[in-house]
């Protein structure tokens, strides 16, 4: 049984509002402050782009309102994405009342890590694919093709990259978790390796966009985060209720 005392359902469902209330809120706050910045965020996040563009050459807007609504929508996802740690604590307070303690000993490093592993992704994505991805899309132009990336479309291509890398990125966190829930063991996912290793290649072939980079730099780091999982799901594996309390 958990430590917590049983609760109503509706405070459950008070709680939850609350908690959800507080994350827009908190979401809230970090848009307004950064919503003056905008177009300085998007001159950061457009920066490995045009640090490899031709000379002369430069982004584009075809829609009226794009150069207006494309930072604000950046801005707004930036929001969500640095407050991430705070909707995690949310999450986390929310749930945790409703565990045992040595489920609680358990979980706190894998919420905690998804969020770090999460941000590692993204990070990945933008410090080491967008810059090899990018130097090479404007390497193999046919010759007399100016590139001229419209901004919503350059946005919507890097959110969609960071979302795969960052998803890719919680795959320990999966591989424990499967572990930890009895779903499969260890030694099962070793025996698996070799399609764990073809889904991989599968995988970033479907979230990237149809260049050999892209995929090849999500797949790898998929494959090397499927063993540091397999690794520590030893210490998640499914045991009785009674023999973990003891």
């Amino acid at each position: 049984m958990s430590d917590a005392p049983a609760q109503p359902l509706i405070e459950h469902l008070v709680e939850l509002r609350n908690r959800l209330l507080r994350g827009v809120l908190a979401c809230l706050l970090i848009f307004l402050c950064l919503v003056y910045f905008a177009n300085d965020i998007y001159a950061l996040l457009a920066e490995p782009l045009l640090s490899v563009l031709p000379e002369n050459a430069s982004m584009i807007a075809t829609d009226v309102a794009a150069p207006f609504f494309t930072p604000i929508k950046l801005t707004l996802v930036a929001s969500v994405f640095l407050a991430m740690p705070y909707l995690l604590a949310q999450a986390w307070g929310f749930i945790a009342p409703g565990l045992y303690q040595h489920e609680r000993k358990l979980l706190i490093p894998l919420v905690f890590g998804s969020g770090l592993l999460f941000y590692a992704g993204v990070a990945f994505a933008f410090y080491v694919v967008f810059p090899l991805a990018f130097a090479f899309f404007t390497a193999v132009a046919p010759e007399g093709v100016t590139i001229a990336t419209d901004i919503s479309n350059y946005l919507d291509f890097v959110l969609k990259l960071f979302f795969a890398f960052g998803l890719a990125f919680e795959i320990p966190i999966a591989t424990m978790l499967l572990c930890w829930s009895g779903a499969t063991t260890p030694e099962k996912l070793r025996e698996k390796r070799p399609y764990v290793i073809v889904g991989a290649f599968v995988v970033g072939m479907l979230l990237t966009p149809p260049d050999i980079i892209s995929q090849t730099l999500l797949a790898l780091p998929m494959w090397l985060l499927f063993e540091v999982g397999l690794f520590f799901s030893r210490f998640y594996v499914r045991k009785d209720d009674e023999e973990a309390q003891a």
